[in-house]
């Protein structure tokens, strides 16, 4: 089966899944909103089979992922709002508007050139959203999106007018400022709104370091949580293996453990 074939069954599916005469009772239930949380659980799983190497995998959670476009494009075809022609005519539009140096005059540019490039486009872009939308400087950053991004998205927006630090030194030195006031809001109390609203300043700096050193910070947690997760595993293994028990072990016998593996790479 050719691509084109394939992608016309798969809309074929989608419209009867959809169908009030004998569709799936569960796809009918659905609506724009009622798929976003599988969305987004489609999106993490395929983040999560490139993180774990576990390409073998990929092509089936790619799959589920185009199924929420599919959905979502059929949705909006039986409210007459587009279709799924629509949403790639507008990204192939898109594509080729963006790569100016691929597709127009073809020329090499260096990576800040690009990413230059990329703000200036991304501007006009806002602008002209404005002439037909109640314009903020905001407006293109998803209000549900995750923290960690948003900040990092923040971060970039008015990195790209100047307002930065030349190096990563500077984001660096924030943030050891930002623990000071965090450990001195601490003190005072520490249950308080301004404890929790310097923990917040804390956090929006460190993301900044992330982001000048050229990493995600959501990329970043979910390793994080990884690496803790797997050793914490092995603490409890330690532990048995001297009979031991995570409910009964000391904070000290723990903390102990966890020494003990960290040494062993």
């Amino acid at each position: 089966m050719n691509d084109n074939a394939a992608l016309t069954q798969l809309l074929s599916i989608m419209k009867t899944l959809r169908d009030p005469k004998g569709g799936c009772p569960w796809d009918l239930k659905q609506d724009f909103k009622s798929i976003v949380p599988h969305t987004l659980e489609e999106a993490y799983e395929v983040a999560d089979c490139i993180e774990s190497g576990n390409l073998g995998e990929l092509k089936g959670e790619l799959g589920d992922l185009l199924f929420q476009i599919i959905f979502y494009a059929q949705l909006a075809q039986e409210q007459n709002l587009f279709d799924f022609n629509d949403v790639v005519e507008q990204l192939n539009d898109k594509l080729t508007r963006r790569h100016p140096h691929v597709f127009g005059d073809k020329k090499e540019l260096t990576d800040k050139q690009l990413s230059q490039q990329w703000q200036t486009i991304k501007a006009q872009e806002r602008s002209a959203r404005a002439q037909t939308e109640s314009p903020s400087f905001w407006q293109d950053i998803p209000a549900n999106m995750p923290s960690l991004s948003k900040a990092k998205k923040i971060q970039q927006r008015v990195a790209a007018l100047g307002f930065d630090w030349p190096t990563y030194h500077g984001a660096l030195d924030k943030v050891s400022e930002e623990v000071l006031e965090v450990k001195e809001a601490i003190e005072q109390d520490p249950l308080s709104d301004h404890t929790a609203e310097e923990l917040g300043d804390l956090l929006f700096a460190t993301v900044n370091v992330v982001r000048h050193v050229k990493r995600d910070p959501e990329q970043l947690l979910r390793s994080a949580n990884d690496k803790f997760s797997a050793r914490f595993e092995k603490v409890h293994a330690y532990l048995h293996a001297q009979g031991k028990s995570l409910d009964t072990a000391t904070f000290e016998e723990m903390d102990s453990a966890w020494d003990a593996i960290k040494k062993v790479k």
